[in-house]
């Protein structure tokens, strides 16, 4: 029984490699980006659960507003599925047509989350606290996609 020099680097992949890393490797960009999406939006989501339930109001006024209107449950998750659109659309762009796609992917988006604060920080008839929880959000779901979408960007299959 003869064995080639390519099975025995393909066993030695699958054995050093972990298996969530494999499966993340071969699977198309877009769906990689829909999976982190969905584990950021309950990620995200849970830690807003967790402010209201420690007591952090929930309640935001958007540029112009004069008075705060309250974020309802699933807000912090329906704000994470409707940016993350951009994010997978510019992956999918990126492993495309970029020379180094998960490197350019992780500056472009760590760029846009760090801008992202702005917002909360500029939040008027907003509570500190809530400014705080809104802020942390963004870096949770960035914390959650980035990574998963960069590591699948990292192998050049598109």
């Amino acid at each position: 029984m003869s064995v080639t020099v390519s099975q025995t680097q393909t066993a030695a992949q699958s054995v050093s490699t972990p298996h969530s890393t494999r499966s993340l490797a071969t699977r198309p960009v877009w769906l990689v980006g829909v999976l982190a999406t969905l584990a950021g939006a309950v990620v995200t989501e849970a830690f807003a659960l967790v402010a209201r339930a420690a007591g952090v109001p929930m309640d935001v006024a958007g540029p112009g507003q004069a008075e705060a209107a309250e974020i309802q449950v699933g807000g912090f998750a329906g704000g994470v599925l409707f940016w993350s659109i951009a994010g997978i659309v510019l992956a999918v762009a990126l492993a495309r047509w970029a020379e180094r796609p998960a490197r350019t992917f992780t500056v472009i988006t760590v760029v846009l989350t760090a801008l992202s604060l702005v917002g909360p920080a500029l939040a008027a008839h907003t509570a500190t606290s809530t400014q705080i929880v809104l802020a942390v959000s963004h870096v949770v779901a960035a914390a959650v996609i980035i990574p998963a979408l960069a590591l699948r960007l990292s192998h050049r299959r598109g």
